[in-house]
């Protein structure tokens, strides 16, 4: 009797492992028999075998993404349009880039799988730039140097063209592209060493400039910072605003020691504004109660209809 009780567990426990073993094949195979099914035009059965897919987690990434698609495509065919667009958001917010293709799917699948992205696009764009501004803060330069390219690639996406035509919304290439040039600089790696040359009599220490990034300095206030009107142009420009980046060294008496920009804006506001800086005044930024040189980047932002 005890000898066969003994077998059964053994029996019982070799069962389960075998059933363990085989749970990853068994998702693949659902999913699949979900695909035949929804190409039979099964679309109940196979929605109801994707949906127990989905709430049995444990999928890859590449799975998970083709299960929210396919319940889209059988909520679509099956009349229940709000459902599928709740779908056709999980697929873009997973993938932002996907679009069903051509011979994939019918018509009007595609047409509606454009009507979601036009509206859900231009949040999680906006929301990708946020990233990609944390990373840059974060001065890791490499990671943002890949998200703004993402977001710019983004913002050329036929379904945000809507969106483009906000003002707000269109300065996002603009600081996107600034910050890409930015963090691009900043990784630049050094120039190789110059060999060593003869030796010269000592010179006297180069001011330090600081920067933004140093807590320990109180920064610059302005006394003078004007901006020069925009010029009167033949053709004038086709947006509403446009959005310069210019970089000033404030030397210890408050005077702007060098101008240069960093995103141009027009040529002949540029050398305006050029000139213009060069005259700005501020109190200097000081350090341990001294006044020190001071790096300050400026956005510059002009209305120009």
């Amino acid at each position: 009797m005890n000898r066969i009780r003994h077998v059964h567990v053994v029996t019982s426990a070799l069962v389960l492992v075998l059933s363990v073993g085989l749970r990853p094949a068994a998702a693949q195979d659902s999913l699949a028999a979900a695909k035949e099914l929804y190409a039979g035009a099964s679309y109940e059965d196979a929605l109801s075998m994707l949906t127990r897919l989905k709430d049995s987690g444990g999928l890859t990434a590449a799975d998970a993404r083709s299960v929210d698609q396919f319940r889209a495509f059988c909520l679509l065919a099956l009349g229940r349009q709000a459902e599928a667009e709740r779908a056709i958001e999980d697929v873009v917010s997973a993938d932002i880039t996907y679009q069903p293709g051509e011979s994939e799917v019918a018509p009007r699948v595609r047409s509606t799988f454009h009507t979601v992205r036009q509206r859900v696009l231009p949040g999680l764009v906006q929301q990708k730039y946020a990233m990609a501004k944390a990373t840059f803060d974060r001065k890791e330069y490499a990671a943002a140097i890949d998200q703004f390219t993402r977001v710019i690639a983004l913002l050329d996406d036929p379904d945000v063209e809507a969106a483009r035509k906000d003002p707000a919304f269109a300065d996002l290439k603009t600081l996107a592209a600034g910050f890409l040039d930015l963090a691009r600089s900043a990784l630049a790696p050094p120039p190789p060493p110059k060999p060593e040359p003869a030796p010269a009599p000592a010179a006297p220490p180069v001011p330090r400039i600081y920067g933004g990034d140093d807590t320990s300095v109180t920064q610059p206030v302005v006394i003078r910072q004007d901006i020069p009107p925009w010029p009167r142009l033949p053709v004038p420009p086709v947006v509403p605003k446009i959005k310069g980046l210019l970089e000033i060294v404030i030397g210890e008496n408050g005077e702007v020691e060098s101008a240069v920009l960093r995103r141009p804006m027009n040529k002949v506001f540029d050398e305006s504004l050029l000139n213009a800086a060069r005259r700005w005044k501020y109190q200097p930024a000081t350090k341990d109660g001294k006044p020190v040189k001071f790096r300050k980047l400026i956005e510059i932002s002009v209305d120009v209809k």
